[in-house]
């Protein structure tokens, strides 16, 4: 069984004490792809280096997250651009819109997100969308930007069943995560009626922790648990809701990989 985690902050200090223990103990789980979005210009060394120590496993992306869009966002911006230049990503992300946090910089977010966007054309990328609070806001976005060059997923898709239709209109994936396993999340009623050919899987480690370890800190090898749940919802063999699902990320983010078999 072959897994990804399409999302993962492994760079972070949740880490710091057992970051290698805890991408090997995922590998030994059959968590064997991960992919790291970046969140600012202060975050693109710790996570390069990752990627740089697990060339065969781990893969990064390349963006502004929406809650560190502050008033250096244009400087931070034309980081993102200079990167996107000088080596491989697989996506630009995390990119988007959080109205949970704090709306001061709601106009600089949308600013920043369609700048990425544009980045992401340019490069032929994914998007990685963070959507808190903000389906309704990224969507008049996203529908202006829809022209056949623009594809991606909705990171830690949480939203009800006529928004997860409209998104996959657009060609975008749903990423699911431990979410999937909260008892009143009602997600599962979502995605039980979403082809499966829709959905990535992904843990946003070291957030979001699936049950039964809620209240702890989320680590990849995790995702072995929210594809129980998705293999069980979906009366599906686990092996094969993980087949699926890895051959999506494959299809989306390009990532190199040995073999699916």
């Amino acid at each position: 069984m072959i897994l990804t985690d399409t999302h993962a902050h492994l760079y972070l200090g949740a880490f710091n004490n057992d970051r290698d223990l805890a991408i090997n103990r995922a590998i030994g789980e059959g968590i064997r792809y991960m992919l790291l979005p970046n969140i600012n210009s202060k975050s693109i060394g710790e996570m390069l280096d990752l990627c740089e120590k697990y060339p065969e496993n781990i893969f990064p992306m390349m963006g502004l997250h929406p809650t560190d869009v502050k008033e250096n966002y244009i400087e931070e911006l034309a980081v993102v651009e200079s990167w996107l230049t000088k080596r491989k990503f697989y996506a630009v992300g995390e990119i988007g819109i959080d109205l949970y946090w704090d709306k001061t910089f709601f106009e600089a977010q949308k600013i920043a997100l369609k700048a990425q966007i544009t980045l992401a054309k340019k490069h032929q990328l994914p998007v990685v969308l963070h959507s808190r609070n903000s389906f309704d806001e990224i969507f008049e976005v996203i529908a202006g930007e829809i022209d056949g060059n623009l594809t991606g997923v909705f990171h830690c898709f949480n939203g009800n069943l006529a928004q997860a239709e409209k998104i996959i209109g657009w060609g975008f994936k749903l990423g699911i995560g431990g979410v999937l396993t909260f008892q009143n999340s009602g997600l599962d009623k979502v995605v039980e009626n979403i082809p499966l050919e829709n959905i990535i899987l992904e843990t946003d480690a070291p957030f979001l922790t699936p049950k039964p370890h809620r209240g702890k800190r989320n680590e990849c090898s995790y995702l072995k648990l929210v594809v129980e749940k998705l293999a069980e919802i979906k009366n599906m063999d686990i092996a094969e809701v993980a087949a699926i699902t890895t051959k999506n990320a494959v299809d989306l983010f390009q990532f190199p990989i040995e073999n699916l078999d």
